[in-house]
């Protein structure tokens, strides 16, 4: 007999929403999004900087998340941050499998892996590198393009995960203007790489 999960476990949640998947190898998908509360990696040009502090957000049932989140048809559940691996998503991801959905993660693989995921999105930041054991699990290798020192970092990762992974690259938004171009360069010439363009940005959802 599989056991069920505990879903009295408690989480920070800054926010929870159903929306389009903006970015990645899911885009375009609808998807429940779960950002947990707390970040020890620091991204200088983080749009969610609210979610670092894991204290200034409410704390959650995983009964109460997976409830909220079955009430919506679709069946991809993305765990993102703040670092969600700050925490330990085992329960939360057993309880959303047993309600039928695929569980997702978007990561610095900063922290060590905990839950039971379909895909792993990692993406490595320069303040605070991914663990070993997170690389070598990506599903996904996303890559945001702040500066032209970040292709550098995109082909140091990229020869650290699975020859599976399929790789993106992403302007990071303030500076997609300048970023874009180079990067659309850079893929053509090469092309095991593709563009990530946060097209919920572009359509105005969360």
């Amino acid at each position: 007999m599989i056991a069920t999960a505990d879903t009295s476990v408690l989480l920070p949640v800054m926010e929870s929403f159903y929306t389009l998947q903006g970015e990645g190898a899911y885009q375009g998908r609808a998807a429940w999004f779960i950002r947990l509360g707390g970040c020890d990696v620091g991204c200088v040009w983080c749009d969610v900087k609210d979610s670092w502090d894991a204290a200034r957000h409410p704390l959650r049932s995983v009964g109460d998340l997976v409830h909220e989140a079955a009430a919506q048809p679709g069946r991809i559940a993305v765990v993102t941050g703040g670092e969600p691996l700050m925490h330990d998503c085992g329960p939360l991801t057993k309880a959303l499998r047993q309600a039928g959905f695929r569980t997702h993660i978007e990561t610095s693989g900063s922290s060590p892996l905990s839950g039971e995921w379909d895909w792993i999105c990692l993406s490595p930041k320069k303040f605070k590198a991914p663990l070993p054991e997170v690389t070598g699990k990506a599903d996904e290798l996303k890559v945001v393009v702040y500066n032209r020192h970040d292709f550098e970092w995109a082909t140091r990762y990229a020869a650290l995960v699975s020859p599976e992974c399929r790789l993106f690259l992403q302007p990071e938004w303030s500076r997609a203007e300048e970023m874009t171009p180079l990067i659309v360069d850079y893929i053509k010439a090469n092309p095991q790489w593709t563009l990530s363009a946060q097209v919920h940005k572009f359509i105005h959802v969360p």
